[in-house]
Protein backbone atom coordinates (compact mmCIF):
# COMPACT_ATOMS: atom_id res chain seq x y z
CA UNK A 1 0.00 0.00 0.00
CA UNK A 2 1.33 3.42 -0.92
CA UNK A 3 0.54 6.53 1.08
CA UNK A 4 0.50 9.84 -0.82
CA UNK A 5 2.45 12.86 0.34
CA UNK A 6 0.59 16.07 1.02
CA UNK A 7 1.82 19.61 1.49
CA UNK A 8 4.23 21.72 -0.56
CA UNK A 9 7.49 20.17 -1.68
CA UNK A 10 9.74 22.97 -2.84
CA UNK A 11 13.54 22.74 -2.77
CA UNK A 12 15.82 25.09 -4.64
CA UNK A 13 19.45 26.10 -4.90
CA UNK A 14 20.64 29.46 -3.66
CA UNK A 15 23.46 30.15 -6.09
CA UNK A 16 22.41 33.53 -7.41
CA UNK A 17 24.81 36.40 -7.81
CA UNK A 18 22.99 38.30 -5.04
CA UNK A 19 23.54 35.57 -2.44
CA UNK A 20 25.27 36.83 0.72
CA UNK A 21 29.00 36.37 1.02
CA UNK A 22 30.03 33.14 2.69
CA UNK A 23 31.08 33.69 6.32
CA UNK A 24 32.22 30.08 6.73
CA UNK A 25 29.96 27.12 7.43
CA UNK A 26 27.40 28.57 4.96
CA UNK A 27 26.17 30.90 7.71
CA UNK A 28 23.37 33.10 6.40
CA UNK A 29 23.07 31.18 3.13
CA UNK A 30 19.56 30.00 2.21
CA UNK A 31 20.02 26.57 0.64
CA UNK A 32 16.41 25.39 0.30
CA UNK A 33 12.78 26.20 0.98
CA UNK A 34 10.83 23.92 3.27
CA UNK A 35 7.37 23.60 4.79
CA UNK A 36 8.51 21.07 7.39
CA UNK A 37 9.98 23.07 10.28
CA UNK A 38 11.06 26.58 11.19
CA UNK A 39 13.70 27.61 13.71
CA UNK A 40 13.35 31.15 15.06
CA UNK A 41 16.70 31.74 16.71
CA UNK A 42 16.20 35.18 18.21
CA UNK A 43 12.88 34.39 19.87
CA UNK A 44 13.63 30.76 20.74
CA UNK A 45 10.76 29.16 18.82
CA UNK A 46 10.62 25.87 16.94
CA UNK A 47 7.67 25.17 14.63
CA UNK A 48 6.73 21.85 13.01
CA UNK A 49 4.39 22.52 10.07
CA UNK A 50 2.75 25.43 11.90
CA UNK A 51 2.65 23.91 15.40
CA UNK A 52 4.69 25.20 18.32
CA UNK A 53 7.05 22.55 19.70
CA UNK A 54 5.87 23.19 23.27
CA UNK A 55 2.32 22.13 22.40
CA UNK A 56 3.52 19.04 20.52
CA UNK A 57 5.96 17.91 23.22
CA UNK A 58 3.27 18.06 25.91
CA UNK A 59 0.37 16.51 24.04
CA UNK A 60 1.49 14.17 21.23
CA UNK A 61 3.39 10.94 20.73
CA UNK A 62 6.15 10.34 18.21
CA UNK A 63 3.90 8.56 15.71
CA UNK A 64 1.62 11.62 15.55
CA UNK A 65 4.56 13.90 14.90
CA UNK A 66 6.09 11.85 12.10
CA UNK A 67 2.66 11.70 10.47
CA UNK A 68 2.62 15.50 10.67
CA UNK A 69 6.10 15.74 9.13
CA UNK A 70 5.38 13.27 6.31
CA UNK A 71 1.79 14.16 5.43
CA UNK A 72 1.51 17.79 6.48
CA UNK A 73 -1.24 17.39 9.08
CA UNK A 74 -1.78 15.82 12.48
CA UNK A 75 -3.51 12.45 12.17
CA UNK A 76 -7.07 11.60 13.02
CA UNK A 77 -7.50 8.64 15.38
CA UNK A 78 -7.97 6.32 12.40
CA UNK A 79 -4.90 7.71 10.62
CA UNK A 80 -2.84 7.29 13.78
CA UNK A 81 -4.05 3.71 14.25
CA UNK A 82 -3.20 2.92 10.63
CA UNK A 83 0.31 4.34 11.01
CA UNK A 84 0.90 2.44 14.25
CA UNK A 85 -0.16 -0.75 12.53
CA UNK A 86 2.25 0.00 9.68
CA UNK A 87 5.06 0.52 12.19
CA UNK A 88 4.27 -2.78 13.92
CA UNK A 89 4.24 -4.63 10.59
CA UNK A 90 7.69 -3.26 9.70
CA UNK A 91 9.35 -4.38 12.93
CA UNK A 92 11.54 -7.06 11.38
CA UNK A 93 15.28 -7.38 10.83
CA UNK A 94 16.32 -9.19 7.63
CA UNK A 95 18.87 -11.95 7.94
CA UNK A 96 21.57 -10.02 6.07
CA UNK A 97 21.33 -7.22 8.66
CA UNK A 98 21.57 -9.67 11.56
CA UNK A 99 24.64 -11.24 9.96
CA UNK A 100 26.23 -7.78 9.69
CA UNK A 101 25.40 -6.88 13.29
CA UNK A 102 26.70 -10.19 14.64
CA UNK A 103 29.95 -9.68 12.74
CA UNK A 104 30.70 -6.36 14.43
CA UNK A 105 33.15 -6.34 17.35
CA UNK A 106 31.52 -5.72 20.71
CA UNK A 107 33.66 -2.58 20.99
CA UNK A 108 31.87 -1.01 18.01
CA UNK A 109 30.21 2.31 18.75
CA UNK A 110 26.39 1.95 18.56
CA UNK A 111 26.24 4.88 16.10
CA UNK A 112 28.55 2.96 13.76
CA UNK A 113 26.45 -0.17 14.19
CA UNK A 114 23.32 1.80 13.29
CA UNK A 115 24.98 3.20 10.16
CA UNK A 116 26.06 -0.31 9.16
CA UNK A 117 22.62 -1.81 9.73
CA UNK A 118 20.82 0.89 7.73
CA UNK A 119 23.25 0.44 4.86
CA UNK A 120 22.86 -3.35 4.89
CA UNK A 121 19.07 -3.06 5.06
CA UNK A 122 18.95 -0.52 2.26
CA UNK A 123 21.08 -2.72 0.01
CA UNK A 124 18.33 -5.35 -0.15
CA UNK A 125 15.15 -3.45 0.70
CA UNK A 126 15.32 -0.13 -1.15
CA UNK A 127 14.78 0.37 -4.86
CA UNK A 128 13.83 3.45 -6.85
CA UNK A 129 12.90 6.95 -5.80
CA UNK A 130 12.08 7.81 -2.16
CA UNK A 131 8.53 7.04 -1.02
CA UNK A 132 6.66 7.51 2.22
CA UNK A 133 6.40 3.71 2.50
CA UNK A 134 10.19 3.59 2.60
CA UNK A 135 10.23 6.36 5.20
CA UNK A 136 7.89 4.34 7.41
CA UNK A 137 9.96 1.18 6.96
CA UNK A 138 13.18 2.98 7.88
CA UNK A 139 11.80 4.85 10.87
CA UNK A 140 10.15 1.73 12.29
CA UNK A 141 13.43 -0.22 12.14
CA UNK A 142 15.87 2.23 13.74
CA UNK A 143 15.03 1.09 17.31
CA UNK A 144 15.26 -2.56 16.25
CA UNK A 145 18.73 -2.15 14.76
CA UNK A 146 20.05 -0.34 17.83
CA UNK A 147 18.48 -2.63 20.40
CA UNK A 148 19.63 -5.76 18.55
CA UNK A 149 23.24 -4.59 18.49
CA UNK A 150 23.10 -3.41 22.09
CA UNK A 151 21.98 -6.84 23.27
CA UNK A 152 24.48 -8.66 21.06
CA UNK A 153 27.41 -6.66 22.43
CA UNK A 154 26.32 -7.63 25.95
CA UNK A 155 26.10 -11.32 25.09
CA UNK A 156 22.30 -11.39 24.82
CA UNK A 157 20.06 -12.40 21.94
CA UNK A 158 17.84 -9.76 20.29
CA UNK A 159 14.18 -9.77 21.27
CA UNK A 160 11.02 -9.86 19.19
CA UNK A 161 8.97 -6.67 19.18
CA UNK A 162 5.65 -6.44 20.99
CA UNK A 163 3.07 -5.21 18.46
CA UNK A 164 0.86 -3.77 21.18
CA UNK A 165 3.60 -1.34 22.28
CA UNK A 166 4.08 2.08 20.77
CA UNK A 167 7.32 3.22 19.15
CA UNK A 168 9.00 4.56 22.30
CA UNK A 169 7.79 1.76 24.58
CA UNK A 170 8.85 -0.95 22.14
CA UNK A 171 12.35 0.55 21.89
CA UNK A 172 12.80 0.47 25.66
CA UNK A 173 11.41 -3.08 25.80
CA UNK A 174 13.82 -4.30 23.10
CA UNK A 175 16.73 -2.83 25.05
CA UNK A 176 15.84 -4.22 28.46
CA UNK A 177 13.46 -7.14 27.96
CA UNK A 178 11.00 -5.50 30.36
CA UNK A 179 7.86 -3.57 29.52
CA UNK A 180 8.79 -0.01 30.55
CA UNK A 181 6.98 2.14 33.07
CA UNK A 182 4.56 4.75 31.79
CA UNK A 183 6.83 7.47 33.20
CA UNK A 184 9.76 6.25 31.11
CA UNK A 185 7.61 5.93 28.00
CA UNK A 186 6.29 9.47 28.41
CA UNK A 187 9.79 10.84 28.89
CA UNK A 188 11.21 9.10 25.84
CA UNK A 189 8.16 9.98 23.73
CA UNK A 190 8.58 13.66 24.55
CA UNK A 191 12.27 13.46 23.71
CA UNK A 192 11.53 11.83 20.34
CA UNK A 193 8.96 14.53 19.55
CA UNK A 194 11.36 17.34 20.46
CA UNK A 195 14.25 16.04 18.35
CA UNK A 196 12.31 14.88 15.27
CA UNK A 197 13.26 17.86 13.12
CA UNK A 198 15.16 21.12 13.35
CA UNK A 199 15.35 23.05 10.12
CA UNK A 200 18.41 22.91 7.87
CA UNK A 201 20.85 21.42 10.36
CA UNK A 202 24.02 19.64 9.22
CA UNK A 203 22.61 16.10 9.03
CA UNK A 204 19.37 17.18 7.36
CA UNK A 205 21.29 19.23 4.80
CA UNK A 206 23.48 16.20 4.18
CA UNK A 207 20.42 14.02 3.58
CA UNK A 208 18.97 16.57 1.16
CA UNK A 209 22.24 16.86 -0.75
CA UNK A 210 22.33 13.10 -1.31
CA UNK A 211 18.64 13.05 -2.23
CA UNK A 212 19.22 15.85 -4.75
CA UNK A 213 21.50 13.53 -6.74
CA UNK A 214 18.49 11.19 -7.13
CA UNK A 215 20.15 8.58 -4.96
CA UNK A 216 17.97 6.32 -2.80
CA UNK A 217 16.53 7.13 0.61
CA UNK A 218 18.78 4.67 2.46
CA UNK A 219 21.90 6.34 1.08
CA UNK A 220 20.56 9.73 2.18
CA UNK A 221 19.91 8.45 5.71
CA UNK A 222 23.28 6.69 6.00
CA UNK A 223 24.95 9.99 5.10
CA UNK A 224 22.82 11.83 7.65
CA UNK A 225 23.84 9.36 10.38
CA UNK A 226 27.48 10.10 9.58
CA UNK A 227 26.85 13.82 10.01
CA UNK A 228 24.88 13.43 13.24
CA UNK A 229 27.69 11.38 14.76
CA UNK A 230 30.00 14.40 14.97
CA UNK A 231 30.33 16.09 18.39
CA UNK A 232 29.61 19.52 16.89
CA UNK A 233 26.18 18.27 15.82
CA UNK A 234 24.51 15.36 17.62
CA UNK A 235 27.42 13.58 19.25
CA UNK A 236 27.53 15.72 22.39
CA UNK A 237 24.84 14.50 24.86
CA UNK A 238 27.07 11.85 26.41
CA UNK A 239 29.83 14.47 26.66
CA UNK A 240 27.48 16.61 28.77
CA UNK A 241 27.24 13.67 31.16
CA UNK A 242 31.04 13.36 31.16
CA UNK A 243 31.38 17.07 31.93
CA UNK A 244 28.97 16.91 34.85
CA UNK A 245 30.81 13.91 36.27
CA UNK A 246 34.08 15.80 35.94
CA UNK A 247 32.68 18.85 37.76
CA UNK A 248 31.54 16.50 40.49
CA UNK A 249 29.97 18.78 43.10
CA UNK A 250 28.16 22.13 43.22
CA UNK A 251 31.06 23.60 45.19
CA UNK A 252 33.47 22.77 42.37
CA UNK A 253 31.28 24.13 39.59
CA UNK A 254 32.26 27.81 39.60
CA UNK A 255 36.03 27.24 39.47
CA UNK A 256 35.70 24.38 36.95
CA UNK A 257 33.57 26.44 34.57
CA UNK A 258 35.83 29.49 34.81
CA UNK A 259 38.92 27.41 34.18
CA UNK A 260 37.28 25.67 31.21
CA UNK A 261 36.28 28.96 29.59
CA UNK A 262 39.61 30.72 30.15
CA UNK A 263 41.60 27.76 28.80
CA UNK A 264 39.41 27.41 25.69
CA UNK A 265 37.69 24.21 26.75
CA UNK A 266 34.20 23.80 25.29
CA UNK A 267 31.28 23.75 27.69
CA UNK A 268 29.15 20.89 26.43
CA UNK A 269 25.45 21.69 26.18
CA UNK A 270 25.85 25.46 25.88
CA UNK A 271 25.65 27.69 22.82
CA UNK A 272 23.87 27.11 19.53
CA UNK A 273 24.54 28.21 15.97
CA UNK A 274 20.98 29.53 15.55
CA UNK A 275 19.43 30.15 18.96
CA UNK A 276 20.40 33.43 20.64
CA UNK A 277 18.31 32.58 23.67
CA UNK A 278 17.48 29.32 25.44
CA UNK A 279 16.74 26.46 23.07
CA UNK A 280 12.97 25.82 23.41
CA UNK A 281 13.63 22.08 23.38
CA UNK A 282 15.93 22.53 26.38
CA UNK A 283 13.10 24.28 28.23
CA UNK A 284 10.86 21.25 27.81
CA UNK A 285 13.61 18.78 28.65
CA UNK A 286 14.53 20.77 31.76
CA UNK A 287 11.07 20.27 33.20
CA UNK A 288 11.09 16.57 32.33
CA UNK A 289 14.49 16.14 33.98
CA UNK A 290 13.17 17.91 37.09
CA UNK A 291 10.45 15.26 37.42
CA UNK A 292 12.52 12.26 36.31
CA UNK A 293 15.49 12.82 38.63
CA UNK A 294 14.72 15.44 41.31
CA UNK A 295 17.94 14.87 43.25
CA UNK A 296 20.25 14.96 40.23
CA UNK A 297 18.34 17.91 38.81
CA UNK A 298 19.45 20.22 41.63
CA UNK A 299 23.09 19.81 40.63
CA UNK A 300 22.42 19.93 36.89
CA UNK A 301 20.36 23.10 37.22
CA UNK A 302 23.00 24.75 39.42
CA UNK A 303 25.70 24.08 36.84
CA UNK A 304 23.43 25.49 34.12
CA UNK A 305 22.76 28.72 36.03
CA UNK A 306 26.42 29.22 36.85
CA UNK A 307 27.57 28.48 33.32
CA UNK A 308 25.16 30.98 31.74
CA UNK A 309 26.17 33.66 34.23
CA UNK A 310 29.91 33.08 33.82
CA UNK A 311 29.64 32.87 30.02
CA UNK A 312 27.97 36.29 29.97
CA UNK A 313 30.63 37.66 32.31
CA UNK A 314 33.63 36.31 30.39
CA UNK A 315 32.13 36.40 26.88
CA UNK A 316 29.78 39.39 27.02
CA UNK A 317 27.35 39.76 24.17
CA UNK A 318 27.87 36.24 22.82
CA UNK A 319 24.41 35.16 24.05
CA UNK A 320 25.40 31.59 24.94
CA UNK A 321 22.56 29.66 26.50
CA UNK A 322 21.56 26.06 27.20
CA UNK A 323 20.99 23.93 24.13
CA UNK A 324 19.02 20.71 23.64
CA UNK A 325 21.96 18.46 24.45
CA UNK A 326 22.34 19.64 28.04
CA UNK A 327 19.15 18.14 29.44
CA UNK A 328 18.97 15.37 26.85
CA UNK A 329 21.69 13.61 28.79
CA UNK A 330 19.76 13.78 32.06
CA UNK A 331 16.51 12.61 30.52
CA UNK A 332 17.99 9.70 28.59
CA UNK A 333 19.94 8.53 31.61
CA UNK A 334 16.74 8.66 33.67
CA UNK A 335 14.99 6.20 31.31
CA UNK A 336 17.90 3.78 31.57
CA UNK A 337 19.98 4.46 28.44
CA UNK A 338 23.76 4.20 28.59
CA UNK A 339 25.79 7.20 27.42
CA UNK A 340 26.83 5.67 24.10
CA UNK A 341 23.16 5.19 23.20
CA UNK A 342 22.33 8.90 23.56
CA UNK A 343 23.30 10.00 20.05
CA UNK A 344 21.87 6.88 18.33
CA UNK A 345 18.61 7.55 20.16
CA UNK A 346 18.76 11.09 18.79
CA UNK A 347 18.86 9.38 15.37
CA UNK A 348 15.80 7.25 16.29
CA UNK A 349 13.95 10.55 16.54
CA UNK A 350 15.60 12.56 13.75
CA UNK A 351 15.08 9.89 11.09
CA UNK A 352 11.48 11.13 10.98
CA UNK A 353 12.66 14.58 9.97
CA UNK A 354 15.40 13.29 7.67
CA UNK A 355 12.96 11.19 5.68
CA UNK A 356 10.45 14.04 5.49
CA UNK A 357 13.15 16.29 4.03
CA UNK A 358 14.25 13.60 1.56
CA UNK A 359 10.65 13.29 0.37
CA UNK A 360 10.32 17.05 0.11
CA UNK A 361 13.58 17.32 -1.83
CA UNK A 362 12.58 14.54 -4.21
CA UNK A 363 9.17 16.11 -4.73
CA UNK A 364 10.60 19.20 -6.43
CA UNK A 365 14.23 18.42 -6.99
CA UNK A 366 17.17 20.35 -8.26
CA UNK A 367 20.73 19.12 -7.76
CA UNK A 368 22.31 20.95 -4.83
CA UNK A 369 25.58 22.22 -6.22
CA UNK A 370 26.96 25.30 -4.42
CA UNK A 371 30.10 27.15 -5.39
CA UNK A 372 33.31 27.56 -3.41
CA UNK A 373 35.48 30.63 -3.08
CA UNK A 374 38.89 29.53 -4.36
CA UNK A 375 41.85 30.86 -2.32
CA UNK A 376 44.77 28.99 -3.94
CA UNK A 377 47.29 29.91 -6.62
CA UNK A 378 46.26 30.27 -10.26
CA UNK A 379 49.40 30.86 -12.31
CA UNK A 380 52.11 28.42 -11.18
CA UNK A 381 54.58 27.37 -13.85
CA UNK A 382 54.35 23.65 -14.57
CA UNK A 383 57.54 21.55 -14.50
CA UNK A 384 57.77 17.95 -15.79
CA UNK A 385 58.47 15.25 -13.21
CA UNK A 386 62.18 14.98 -14.09
CA UNK A 387 62.65 18.71 -13.45
CA UNK A 388 60.99 18.93 -10.02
Amino acid sequence: MSMPISGPNQATNATTASAPKNKGGLEGIVAATTAISKVEGNTGRLIYRGYNIHDLARTTIFEEVVHLLWFGHLPSQQELTNLQQRFAAERTIPENVMVALRALPTSTEPMDALRTAVSAWGAVAIKGQPTVDQAIALTARFPLFLAAFNRLRHGQEPLESKPELGHAANYLYLLTGEVPSEEHVQGLNAYLVLLADHGMNASTFTARIVASTESDIASSIVAAIGALKGPLHGGAPSKVQDMLHEIGTPENADSWIRDAITTGKKLMGFGHRVYKTTDPRAEELREMARVADPQGFVFTRRVEELAISILEELKPGRRLYTNVEYYSAALMASVGLSGDLFTPTFAVSRVGGWTAHVLEQAGNNRLIRPEAEYTGSTDLAFKPLNER
